[in-house]
């Protein structure tokens, strides 16, 4: 997956060390000798001194941007969603439920099963499946946000 792979965390900051190294050594190079009785050749204005560098730097600006807001998006929406997991209620097989929507939709509520507003009973699905008559929780309103739970009618 190039540098975008977990151990780019780890071999990209060796790679740029030693790019400076390289680097360094290059500048310890002499300035080039012309042979003979010609001047060496002017090597002109640095390219970003040039009015043609100055306009490259506008779209590597751009782009500049435009990664560093994309990286700020990936990990508000990372927060976010996290956050919005934690808003869930959860429910856990023995526990009681009600539904503050109306079927198929579901809002489900944790409720004391000694309550009289407990209409479901949670229970984990036996070999994947719930018994017939109950009704399917969405995966969100478990503890692992993964698995279905299922729901068995209190009352008649």
């Amino acid at each position: 997956t190039g540098w975008w792979g977990p151990l780019s965390v780890l071999i990209t900051p060796v790679t740029l060390l030693g790019n400076l190294g390289a680097l360094s050594g290059i500048r310890r190079i002499p300035e080039p000798v012309a042979p003979g009785f010609r001047p060496p050749l002017d090597p002109g204005k640095p390219v970003f001194k040039r009015p043609a560098g100055i306009l490259a730097l506008i779209p590597m600006g751009l782009l500049g941007v435009a990664v560093v807001a994309f990286t700020a998006l990936v990990l508000a929406g990372l927060v976010a969603g996290a956050s919005d997991r934690a808003d869930e209620p959860t429910l856990t097989a023995g526990s009681c439920a009600r539904n503050d929507a109306t079927w198929p939709e579901q809002d489900l509520q944790p409720e004391s099963c000694d309550s009289s507003d407990a209409e479901l009973r949670v229970t984990a699905p036996a070999n994947g499946t719930c018994p017939a008559g109950d009704y399917i929780a969405y995966p969100e309103y478990s503890e692992d946000g993964d698995t279905s739970l299922c729901l068995r009618p209190l009352k008649a």
